[in-house]
């Protein structure tokens, strides 16, 4: 006779997972991926990835690598060429001098903030972040048991963390960091130079540390994005070619860290990526040479923004976050809903318009919030505003 086995427990780490939400704006890109399957037709505003190719430069460096037929694991950190390379942009974009060293070379800059957290936090720590916010930044922290501590931003302080906000927070419970990202995701919002200064200079006088997310360098349309290594030698800045140099698929990344950091995210990379890909670092390489190209469909983000920012109030929609860089507009859509999910699945369905529900990036506010993006065409951006036209009420 078999004797019968009890199931297992569940491990705490399975029921931690039940708090990671899913990423909604991936669900809507399946919603849509069905609909076109049965025939429809869909603008695709919901996604944040460029519609343009990666440059030919990146292409070509990628297609001799590989007619070579050498490809293997590399450093951990990375090329030693890529770094020195994503070194010198920092002097030649900035104006600030770090060591090829510090940089790591990361898989995506997803890869990156997973090194930096476990690097820099013990389990059940806090990290502030902000509502409206990247959702990925929540559902990683608490997959590895952070606690996220989210601080509410506000139009009167132009929806941008503020040192005055981080103290009154940590006043009330303290923290161990903070994690902020300019340009913005959802919104593009920017800060600017004095106050990501100020940032800093709050988390050096509290000993908190200071995480940067800069993904979206390179793509604003009025002053040029500050970096936090400009004020704080010590802070750990994320950045990717994802976005601007639009190489989203390819899935490479760096993190430049203090020089403590550097062989404890080294110990961390071996064991759980062994090195970024290859083709991957040798083409994002070739990126830095491609910025004629690169700059030409920044353009191509201009005039969609402008053209968005003229129609969209046309046809009701008019309260939206400051639109500095990125390629998002942030829309407060109340006085249609404040059920962001089903209006989204309600305007794909019926208008072939996919964007982004607010709750993706805020759990309260976001109930009456959308995100689309602009990263499409011109024509895309022209065609959502004319189908939209009819459909809003």
């Amino acid at each position: 006779m078999t004797k019968s086995i009890a199931n297992p427990p569940v491990p705490q780490v399975a029921r931690r997972m039940e708090r990671v939400s899913s990423f909604l704006a991936m669900d809507v890109l399946s919603a849509a991926a069905a609909k076109e399957r049965r025939g429809g037709s869909v603008i695709h505003m919901e996604v944040g990835q460029p519609s343009a190719a990666a440059p030919r430069i990146v292409r070509e460096a990628a297609k001799a690598a590989l007619d070579l037929g050498k490809i293997g694991y590399t450093e951990a950190l990375g090329i030693a060429a890529l770094r020195e390379r994503i070194a010198r942009h920092y002097r030649e974009t900035y104006g600030v001098t770090i060591a090829p060293e510090r940089v790591v070379v990361t898989t995506g800059s997803s890869a990156g903030f997973v090194l930096a957290f476990l690097s820099l936090f013990d389990a059940g720590q806090r990290v502030a972040i902000t509502a409206p916010g990247y959702p990925a930044y929540r559902n990683i922290l608490e997959a590895l048991d952070l606690e996220p501590v989210v601080i509410p931003l506000a139009k009167a302080d132009g929806w941008i963390m503020t040192a005055s906000a981080i103290e009154k927070a940590y006043a009330e419970k303290p923290f161990h960091g903070i994690l902020a990202m300019s340009p913005a995701n959802p919104s593009g919002t920017m800060i600017g130079r004095a106050a990501l200064a100020a940032l800093g200079e709050t988390c050096r006088r509290l000993g908190l540390w200071f995480v940067s997310d800069e993904i979206y360098h390179g793509l604003t349309y009025g002053e040029p994005a500050a970096t936090a290594l400009a004020s704080d030698d010590d802070a750990v800045v994320i950045n990717s070619f994802s976005k601007y140099y639009c190489m989203t698929g390819w899935r490479i990344g760096w993190i430049v860290v203090p020089d403590r950091l550097v062989r404890p995210i080294e110990r961390l990379a071996q064991n759980l990526y062994i090195s970024p890909p290859y083709l991957s670092q040798v083409a994002a390489l070739a990126a830095f040479d491609a910025v004629e190209e690169l700059e030409e469909i920044k353009a191509g983000y201009a005039r969609n923004r402008a053209l968005l920012l003229e129609e969209l109030p046309r046809i009701g929609i008019t309260d939206m976050h400051p639109v500095d860089g990125a390629f998002y507009i942030y829309a407060d859509v109340a006085r249609y809903t404040n059920d962001s999910i089903a209006f989204c699945k309600r305007m794909l369905e019926e208008t072939g318009v996919a964007a982004t529900p607010g709750l993706d990036f805020d759990a309260t506010e976001g109930a009456h919030y959308m995100r689309l993006s602009f990263a499409g065409s011109q024509n895309d951006c022209r065609e959502t505003v004319n189908r939209l036209k009819g459909w809003l009420k």
